[in-house]
């Protein structure tokens, strides 16, 4: 227990020797179980273990895998918030999203999804779900406020933590000094980490990607990219991994 906390300080006193971060919008959008099965290349093994979701957001993956049998906790500062004010972020974002995927659509892989209208029907409908879930999942502690880099999880308190969208993502907004401390922290917290997708907002690999995987090499962390079943953004098909031997 002790090495998780030891793991996370020695990253935090690195990311303090690098530029600060700063905060920007982060936009919420909803994907299935189904989604993250693919994206995370989750394993009916994998989905049998204790998962924390990192910034799940309205994703519908904590209410279907948690009826599926599942043990499954997101985290999210929009869980701060009721289910009605929820619900009319995602009406007062959706149109806003939609429009800017239409707008950059050569940026994305239709493969599994053939259209920007059925695209938008998977999307309401994950977050519909999770609406649906919402209640009992905030009683029953499966939605926490919380967010990245601070958690208030005891060590090893899980097998295996997500990041859907968010790290990396959002290289532009995020440091490097923040990749660092979410990490550390999530690897305090659990014995593996996975993190999806790899690329930027503009589509280019994230820059601070080797950097991690450099630093957490140092700290005895072993990482691996890994090709994944899911592509939405063009060559948006690999995830990270890191583990504790």
């Amino acid at each position: 227990m002790e090495i998780g906390a030891t793991l996370r300080l020695q990253l935090v006193d690195v990311a303090r020797t690098m530029c600060p971060y700063s905060l920007d919008r982060v936009v919420r959008w909803g994907r299935t179980a189904e989604e993250y099965q693919a994206m995370f290349s989750l394993s009916a093994v994998d989905q049998r273990q204790r998962i924390l979701d990192c910034g799940g957001g309205p994703a519908s993956f904590n209410g279907e895998l948690t009826a599926a049998g599942g043990n499954v906790v997101s985290i999210d500062p929009l869980y701060s918030l009721s289910g009605r004010e929820i619900e009319q972020r995602i009406e007062e974002t959706f149109t806003v999203v939609m429009a800017e995927v239409s707008r950059h659509r050569n940026s994305f892989a239709w493969t599994h999804v053939p259209s920007v209208a059925e695209l938008g029907q998977r999307r309401m409908g994950a977050m519909r779900r999770f609406l649906r879930d919402y209640p009992a999942g905030m009683n029953e502690g499966r939605y926490i406020s919380a967010s990245l880099p601070r958690l208030s999880f005891a060590d090893g308190s899980f097998d295996l933590a997500l990041s859907s969208h968010f790290l990396f993502l959002y290289s532009e907004q995020f440091d490097l000094a923040f990749h660092l401390e979410a990490l550390g922290e999530m690897l305090r917290v659990a014995s593996e980490v996975r993190v999806f997708p790899l690329l930027q907002m503009d589509g280019t690999p994230s820059k601070h990607l080797p950097l991690v995987v450099e630093t957490m090499a140092v700290h005895g962390i072993k990482t691996t990219v890994q090709c994944v079943p899911y592509e939405f953004q063009r060559g948006g098909n690999r995830m990270l991994r890191l583990w504790k031997d």
